[in-house]
Formats: structure tokens, sequence, C-alpha cells
């Protein structure tokens, strides 16, 4: 009976937990008990064999896993033709506004107006060409500015456009200049959707970034059934 708590001792000391007793006591005990001490040793091996068991084979599943995965990303398709249709746009508006460009450079050099306007007015034309290029430019350039440059060029080209039409219908202006006009339209249309992209961009970011910093959802134990917090 007296070896019985001495043996549960020296179970308890190979699983690493409270002995129930002094160790020094645990260790004067099997010190002067030959039978706690064999019976000690034979515990010990056949746990060392029970922990030093080889695991079973497990199977290599790498190959199986590997192609039950898709070719490619969610949502990495469309990423890949957001890039593009962006970089679409921003090519057409550096093309558009070196063609703008193009129309500002014979007026602010040789002050030549079209259709034989003073020079200062061919000089002020020069400077409102030259501004809309530098803003399709810019959005070129930097994307962000579109929401920026939007109400100059749309306020610009809605005026224009009857205007011109006006006009053309009258007689006052040459159609050659008129059709000039239609880079402005394209570009501001062609800015227009650069600023729609980037909006619609910045409201995914934000609904994403307020998914994911959303509280779980957890429950409170009510008696015997859970309700919802």
């Amino acid at each position: 009976m007296q070896c019985a708590r001495f043996r549960e001792a020296i179970s308890a000391r190979l699983d690493g937990e409270s002995l129930g007793m002094p160790a020094r006591e645990l260790d004067d005990h099997l010190a002067g008990c030959p039978d706690c001490r064999g019976w000690a040793e034979d515990v010990a091996r056949v746990t060392r064999r029970a922990r030093l068991a080889p695991s079973p084979a497990v199977p290599d599943l790498t190959a199986t896993v590997l192609a039950a995965l898709p070719r490619e990303l969610p949502g990495a398709g469309e990423a890949a033709r957001a890039q593009v249709v962006g970089a679409a746009l921003r090519v057409a508006l550096v093309a558009l506004g070196i063609a703008q460009a193009g129309l500002a450079l014979p007026n602010l050099t040789s002050g030549a107006g079209a259709m034989g306007a003073p020079v200062h007015m061919a000089h002020e034309s020069g400077a409102w060409n030259l501004a809309v290029a530098a803003a399709f430019l810019a959005v070129a350039w930097g994307p962000r500015l579109a929401a920026g440059a939007l109400p100059f060029l749309g306020s610009f080209a809605a005026v224009l456009v009857p205007v011109t039409l006006a006009d053309l219908a009258a007689g006052h202006v040459h159609a050659d200049r008129a059709v000039a006009h239609l880079l402005l339209v394209a570009g501001t249309l062609v800015v227009a959707v650069v600023a729609w992209r980037g909006s619609a961009w910045r409201e995914s970011r934000r609904r994403g970034a307020t998914l994911r910093g959303r509280p779980a959802r957890t429950a409170r134990v009510t008696g015997s059934r859970q309700v919802p917090a």
C-alpha cells in the first residue's frame, strides 16, 4: 500500500505532472525500494517506446492538392483586364494631349489665328488649347487627377459643343475648325471614364476594408439556447 502512492508519483513524473509529494521523498523511496525502482525503469521503457513509435505512413497529396487549385487566383483575370484598359486610356490621353498641343503652338508662336482672328485672340485660343493639352497629359501621368480636371474640361466642352454647332449651321466657322474641337470632346470623355474608374476602385476598396474590419458575430449562451450577440 505504501508503494502505490510512490508509483503514482513515478507515473506523474513521466507525464510531467505534479508528483503530489516532495521530489526528495520520492527519490529517497526509490533508493531504498528495489521493487519500485524496477517498476519505474519498466514504466519509463514502455513510455519511451510509446512516444517514439513510428508515425503511420501518410500518402503524398502534393500533386492532388496542386491539381485542385484554380489555374489563376480569383479576380486575377479581372485585375489584368483592368490594368490593360487603364493603360489604354492613359495612352489615348497622351495622344490627345499631343494633338491638342499641336493646335495651340501655331497660335502661340506666330500669332496666326484661325479664320483671321486678331493676334491677341489667337494667343488666347492657343493658351486655352495648351491648357487643355496640359490637363490631358496630367491625367495620363496621374489618373487620380481626373476627378479634379473633369469640372474644367466638362464645362468647357459643354459650352463649346452647342456654340460650335450653332456657328457651323450659321456659317460662322469652317468645318475643319469645328472638327478640331472633337479632340476636346474625346479627351473629356476619356477623362470622365478615368475618373469614374478611379471612383469605382476607391469604393470597392472602401467596402473591402469595411468588411475586413467588421467584428465577427459571436453568440452568448442564454439558458439552453444561443442568442446572436
